[in-house]
Order: structure tokens, then C-alpha cells, then sequence
């Protein structure tokens, strides 16, 4: 079961943050963001997917992927903190894309070499994504964070809300009895090289967080998810089994 619940954690994040940023789609700034943001979106709803069919079939249960993402309550869900941060405003939401893209790129590079087939097929198309994703939340960091005065207050204030749920990032979670995953400490050093070298662009400090928010993994987070799965699983719920 070990397998079957760091693959959960996985999709849960990807699902999680996926619908966080589909949220922009029509309220973006500008027009190209209200077609790049849904894109980003997609790619982690569609890592999601497969991880959550994976699981299902790890499970063996006769459980979907749809049932995993729409029949679950908020307790069950082991999603980073982070993940489900509101959006807040446009500096909330590009801070949360780097921090998160920031990890999962060496990660899934790590996870190519994973002696599980599915694993490793995950992250070959992943690793492309997450590449796109730090250098597109990363340039809106640096053109926030070294613009206006009010961009970089904003931007400020969202490294202030956002870093304390950082250190879950590198916590173990259901991953310590898993071989075929990346040891996920052993990032925190290629994240903070890539973290630092965008605050540096954008006159940021990292700073020290002294009592990481933690929870998640255990199925204790915020009102937030909540309200974030009742909007999601509405139309599954009131329709179970319904199919195009």
C-alpha cells in the first residue's frame, strides 16, 4: 500500500493546484495569461489523471480515477498545503506556480529513472511541463517582484503568506517506504538554488521559516479545500457514473 499512497499524495497535489489555477480562466490580466494559465492547468490535470488511474489499479478496488477525485472527502485528500492556497491575487498565484514547478522538475527528473514503468512514463512527459511552468511563473515573479511599487509590495506579501507551506515540500510522506520514487529531501537543494536565483532577478529574500505549516499529508488542511472540492465534485456527485 506504501506505492499506492505516495502515488495518491502525487495526483492529489497535481489535481489540487490544477483546479486552484483553472480558476483564473476569464479573469486572467491579460489575455495571453487567460489561454496560458488553463494550459498550465491542464497539464496537471492530465498528470493527475494518470496517477489517479494508476492508484485505482494499485488499489485494486474497482475504484476509477474519476471516483478518485470526485468520491472522496476532505479528510481523505493528502494534497500539499500549498497546493490548495487560495489564489489571492495574480503574485499569490504565480509565487505558488514557481514554488511548486520549482520542486516537481528535478523531481520528475530523478523519477525517469524510476524502475516502475508507469513512474517513469509520468515523468518523461512531466519533466517538460514543470520546465515551462518555473519559467513562466518565474518571469511573472521577477517582473512583479522588480516592478512598480505596488507589483512589489504584492509580491512581497506573497512570499511572506506562501513560504512558511514550502518545508512540506521536502517532508517524506507516504514516499519512505517507496524505492521507485525520488527521495524528496534530497531536492530541497536544487529548489532553493532555482528559488534564488529568480528572487535575486526580482529583489526577493527567501526567508527562514522557523515553524513550517505541515498537514496535508495527513488529511488536516485548510476551510479552503473545502470549498474547493464541493465546487469540483458537484456535477459527479449529483450524477454518479453519468459518461459523455
Amino acid at each position: 500500500m506504501a506505492l499506492f499512497n505516495a502515488v495518491l499524495e502525487l495526483a492529489d497535489d497535481h489535481l489540487v493546484l490544477g483546479h486552484r489555477i483553472s480558476e483564473w480562466c476569464g479573469h486572467a490580466p491579460m489575455l495571453e495569461e487567460d489561454l496560458a494559465m488553463p494550459n498550465m492547468a491542464l497539464d496537471l490535470i492530465g498528470t493527475a489523471r494518470t496517477l489517479y488511474a494508476y492508484a485505482a489499479q494499485l488499489e485494486g478496488q474497482g475504484r476509477s480515477e474519476d471516483d478518485m477525485a470526485y468520491l472522496r472527502g476532505e479528510r481523505e485528500y493528502r494534497n500539499l498545503l500549498l497546493c490548495e492556497r487560495p489564489n489571492e491575487d495574480f503574485a499569490h498565484t504565480m509565487l505558488r506556480q514557481l514554488y511548486f514547478a520549482a520542486f516537481m522538475h528535478p523531481y520528475w527528473q530523478t523519477a525517469q529513472a524510476s524502475g516502475d514503468a508507469v513512474i517513469a512514463g509520468v515523468a518523461g512527459k512531466a519533466v517538460k511541463e514543470m520546465a515551462y511552468h518555473i519559467r513562466h511563473a518565474g518571469e511573472w515573479v521577477v517582473r512583479l517582484g522588480d516592478g512598480t511599487e505596488e507589483s512589489a509590495q504584492r509580491m512581497k506579501d506573497a512570499v511572506e503568506a506562501l513560504h512558511a507551506y514550502t518545508g512540506e515540500l521536502f517532508e517524506a510522506g507516504a514516499t519512505q517506504d517507496v524505492d521507485d520514487l525520488p527521495d524528496r529531501s534530497a531536492i530541497r537543494d536544487q529548489w532553493e538554488t532555482t528559488i534564488d536565483d529568480i528572487f535575486a532577478q526580482a529583489g526577493l529574500s527567501r526567508p527562514v521559516v522557523q515553524f513550517p505549516q505541515l498537514g496535508g499529508r495527513d488529511g488536516r488542511h485548510g476551510e479552503g479545500l473545502g470549498h474547493l472540492l464541493a465546487e469540483m465534485q458537484s456535477v459527479y456527485r449529483a450524477h454518479p457514473g453519468a459518461t459523455w
